[in-house]
């Protein structure tokens, strides 16, 4: 009895390598780059990174439909992918402005006062800030509130 569970095992593990297809194997796996920039949006060259443990911090940000998020600046460079609905970026300085819709990216300005404005629909942003270890991800305007209330 002992054997036939022994082959048995061995047939099912045989088997199942023979099932496994590689990543590398499958010509449907696709990379698209959603940005690649050496500038923000609005055309400011980026510096060099803070200096520091650095830092890398992902977050989803849900904004409500008609929201206009407060004047605020970032001190490290990031970067934003639009998931759902669309985002209007004004820069305060300039009046410039730049509209992303889902499935669009954008590299952020850094240093540089500006906001996001939603439509009519909710927006959902993935953002990706490359840091120091102890720097605000953002920093709100004077007499501005911060950009989030809570971050989970």
């Amino acid at each position: 009895m002992k054997i036939l569970n022994i082959s048995a095992t061995l047939f099912v593990l045989v088997a199942s390598l023979n099932s496994v297809t590689y990543a590398a194997d499958k010509p449907d796996i696709k990379a698209k780059v959603a940005v690649k920039e050496i500038s923000s949006w609005d055309g400011a060259l980026y510096k060099s990174y803070p200096h520091g443990q650095p830092q890398l911090t992902i977050l989803e940000i849900t904004i409500p439909p008609h929201t206009a998020l407060p004047w605020h600046q970032h001190p490290v460079p990031n970067a934003a992918y639009v998931v759902s609905g669309e985002l209007t970026v004004e820069d305060r300085l300039s009046g410039k402005s730049l509209k992303v819709s889902a499935g669009q990216a954008f590299a952020e300005s850094v240093n540089a006062s500006h906001r996001g404005v939603t439509g009519d629909k909710e927006a959902v942003v993935i953002v990706t800030y490359s840091g120091v270890e102890g720097t605000p991800l953002s920093t709100p305007d004077k007499g501005e509130k911060a950009e989030f209330e809570h971050i989970e």
